[in-house]
């Protein structure tokens, strides 16, 4: 499809309402959620994974946006207010925070349709013809103008973003849509082990990336009407969606880089894939490119000095290599290599780390070796603290080691229980 004309485009993305389904937990990050829900968790240095949907609406030109929370949402809820708030109500720009208010159910959220259920009144009241329904807990960057042209042209009532994954990859992994060969929905199936092929290839499947477009009448048609059905569990995918593909216009709009390829898109939800997103970012040519100008991901930040590197004696040089370093890190005469570092991060001096992802305000004491771990806010490591290289060790010290051998390491880990866990971060 061409790129559809940019004015038509954004009479379109100013006539949509996205809402970000932002309230998951993240059980598999285990004790890395343990005080934030899975949106709010650190990503790419200086990022928050909630900032990448988010930027993906302001870029696209949506300005109307509602953020859905709900577990452990503090620290969420916190990031949005002093990083999202400058939007200007009066000229209908706003990200609000949409708490489960009960307004429609004495419950909280009871899945992804009960949550948009539960503020129907808010959908009707931004009077938009479009609702779009994101995902809060997935990293890539997509213009949702190009989704919303192919679901005006298609004359879809709802369209599915999907992406192309190799059937052995998705097989109980993702939500897998069969359609016919002009993308029409014929069937959706939840983690299948066997995932039907798209019609040009058998070796290839499309996986719903678990955002949609709903024209908006139909929408609250559907969510009415799902709310008084006794036996439904009020998902989008499990039952809203399988409901009605035989007698609803149905498309599935294939998310592509700009060459037609695979575009890029992570699920970090488990500890392996957050530690290999990341670990993704620090090489020469990142999949995706955080240093793209035409496409920038907003975020809050405190404003802190640059990232120094001291001490340049030939056994203390403090150094760097093939890593990302935040604004606010002193590497005092310690190494790291290919690492990722948060804002203010301390590496003190003959400390070694290596293939590591080092969330803020971390403080790394003398002689400490750190290797293929992650490591959570506000831990100090003691002196001469080995971690990931005798995973018997640092099981026994109570450290998580993942099966494909990452350690995490959280405050509680060690003792100690800063401020991070006191103010919720």
């Amino acid at each position: 499809m061409e790129h559809p004309n940019p004015r038509y485009v954004s009479r379109l993305t100013k006539d949509t309402l996205a809402l970000v389904l932002a309230g998951g937990r993240g059980s598999r990050l285990y004790e890395l959620t343990d005080w934030r829900a899975k949106p709010a968790l650190y990503f790419g240095g200086k990022f928050r994974i909630i900032d990448f949907p988010l930027s993906n609406c302001v870029n696209s030109g949506i300005r109307k946006i509602g953020v859905l929370t709900q577990y452990k949402a503090h620290s969420l809820i916190r990031h949005i207010q002093v990083g999202w708030s400058h939007f200007k109500r009066e000229l209908g720009e706003y990200v609000d925070v949409l708490p489960a208010s009960q307004r429609n159910s004495p419950n909280w959220y009871q899945g992804t349709a009960d949550a948009l259920y539960q503020n129907t009144d808010i959908i009707r009241a931004s009077g938009c013809k479009y609702v779009m329904v994101l995902s809060g807990d997935h990293v890539y960057q997509m213009d949702y103008g190009n989704m919303l042209a192919y679901h005006v042209e298609n004359e879809a009532q709802l369209t599915v973003s999907c992406i192309e994954f190799p059937i052995e990859e998705a097989a109980g992994a993702f939500g897998v849509m069969s359609v016919d060969d002009k993308d029409r929905v014929l069937g959706f199936e939840e983690k299948p082990e066997k995932p039907t092929p798209i019609p040009e290839d058998a070796t290839q499947c499309l996986a719903s990336m678990g955002n949609y477009i709903f024209d908006t009448e139909f929408l609250l048609d559907l969510l009415e009407k799902d709310s008084n059905e006794e036996n439904s569990e009020h998902d989008f995918g499990k039952d809203i969606i399988p409901s009605i593909i035989n007698h609803a216009d149905v498309f599935a709009y294939r998310f592509r880089s700009n060459d037609g390829g695979r575009a890029y898109w992570r699920d970090v939800g488990t500890l392996d894939s957050f530690w290999a997103a990341n670990m993704e970012l620090i090489s020469p040519t990142p999949a995706l490119n955080l240093y793209n100008h035409q496409w920038p991901i907003w975020t809050y930040q405190t404003q802190l000095p640059p990232a120094k590197f001291v001490f340049d004696d030939e056994d203390r040089r403090g150094y760097a290599v093939d890593s990302m370093v935040s604004g606010g890190c002193i590497i005092s005469g310690g190494k790291l290599k290919k690492s990722l570092l948060f804002s203010d991060v301390h590496v003190h001096s003959y400390a070694d780390i290596e293939e590591s992802v080092i969330l803020p305000e971390v403080e790394i004491h003398r002689g400490a070796k750190i290797k293929k771990a992650i490591i959570d806010r506000q831990c100090v490591i003691p002196e001469n603290m080995v971690i990931g290289y005798d995973h018997e060790q640092d099981k026994a010290n109570g450290f998580r080691v993942t099966a494909k051998g990452v350690v995490l390491v959280t405050p509680e880990m060690l003792g100690q229980r800063g401020g991070a866990r006191q103010l919720l971060k």
